[in-house]
C-alpha cells in the first residue's frame, strides 16, 4: 500500500484489518457486512463506486467480530473478480478450527488461481492456545511473501527459537487438543446463546469463532453499543465490546467473548436476566 491507494475491508471488523491500510497511508472503503445481505452483492458495489480503483481486498472468514461465515463458492467469486481487476486479496483465516455444528471453514487457497491473486495468514493463538507467542505463518502468491519477508528482515530476526520448535510439533503432533479446544467454544457458546435465549433476549448460535454477535435487545438498541456495554457492565457485572468499535455499522450490536467458563458463562447470564 502507497498513500492514495485504496483496499477494500468488510464493516464491522477486526479493528487492525482497517488500521493497517491506515498507517500504510492507503484510504479505506468500507464494505457492510450484515446478516441477511449479500456480502459479495456489496463488495462489487463498493469496487464499482471507488476511485481510484482499489488494489486490496482484506477478507477474515469466519469473521470476527460478526461471526459470519462462508461456503467456497464464495472465494470461487473472489478469486475470479481479482483476476479480472487485478485486486490482491489478503485472507485472515485465524478461526480456521474453530468451527461448530459439523461446518468447515474453507481455505481461500482450496481455490485453483488463488495463489495468483493473494495470501492467507494462520495462527496457532487460536487453534492451539498460543494467544501470547505470536506465531503464525502466510501462504500464497510468491510475490507478495517475499515483499512480507523483506518487512520482516528489516523489522526482526525472527522470534525465539523455543517458540519455533513448539509450533512445529504443534503442527506435526496429535491434533485432537485441536478438537478439545472447539469443543470447550461449543459448549460455552451453548451456555451463553441459550442461557441469554431462555431469558429474553434470543441470539442465533455462530457456527465459528470464539465470539458471540448479539443484537442489541430492541429497549436499549437506541443507547447505540457504547452506553448499552456501560450499562452492562454497571447493572449486570458483565464485559461486553461495543459493535461500534469494529466499525460505524456494528452499531446495533455488542460482541461477546467465549473465554469464561460455562459457570461463569451462566453467572452472566443471571446478571443480565436481572436488568431485561
Amino acid at each position: 500500500m502507497e498513500p492514495g491507494d485504496v483496499a477494500l475491508v468488510p464493516n464491522p471488523t477486526y479493528p487492525i484489518h482497517a488500521y493497517s491500510v491506515i498507517i500504510a497511508g492507503g484510504d479505506v472503503r468500507h464494505v457492510r457486512l450484515a446478516p441477511g445481505e449479500d456480502f459479495f452483492e456489496n463488495l462489487m458495489a463498493a469496487f464499482r463506486e471507488s476511485w481510484p480503483q482499489p488494489k486490496l481486498l482484506i477478507l477474515s472468514f469466519p469473521h470476527n467480530p460478526t461471526t459470519a461465515v462462508v461456503e467456497l463458492e464464495f472465494f470461487q467469486k473472489v478469486v475470479a473478480f481479482a483476476q479480472d481487476h487485478d485486486l490482491i486479496v489478503i485472507h485472515d483465516f485465524a478461526y480456521a478450527d474453530l468451527t461448530f455444528d459439523g461446518y468447515r471453514a474453507p481455505s481461500f487457497l482450496q481455490v485453483p488461481g488463488a495463489k495468483e491473486v493473494g495470501v492467507e495468514f494462520f495462527t496457532l493463538s487460536k487453534s492451539y492456545n498460543m494467544p501470547g507467542w505470536r506465531v503464525g505463518f502466510a501462504v500464497g502468491n510468491p510475490r507478495i511473501i517475499a515483499a512480507l519477508t523483506r518487512i520482516k528482515s528489516y523489522l526482526d530476526y525472527g522470534m525465539f527459537q523455543p517458540i519455533q520448535i513448539a509450533s512445529i510439533i504443534a503442527l506435526n503432533g496429535p491434533q485432537e487438543c485441536v478438537g478439545d479446544v472447539v469443543r470447550t467454544y461449543a459448549s460455552r457458546r451453548d451456555a451463553l446463546c441459550e442461557g441469554l435465549t431462555r431469558v429474553g433476549w434470543k441470539i442465533d448460535k455462530p457456527r465459528g469463532t470464539m465470539f458471540v454477535w448479539a443484537k442489541i435487545p430492541d429497549p436499549f438498541r437506541m443507547q447505540g453499543s457504547l452506553e448499552f456495554s456501560k450499562f452492562l457492565l454497571e447493572q449486570a457485572r458483565v464485559a461486553v465490546s461495543p459493535g461500534i468499535g469494529f466499525g460505524q455499522y456494528g452499531d446495533e450490536y455488542v460482541r461477546f467473548a467465549l473465554v469464561e467458563n460455562e459457570h461463569r458463562t451462566r453467572q452472566a447470564v443471571q446478571g443480565i436476566k436481572r436488568i431485561l
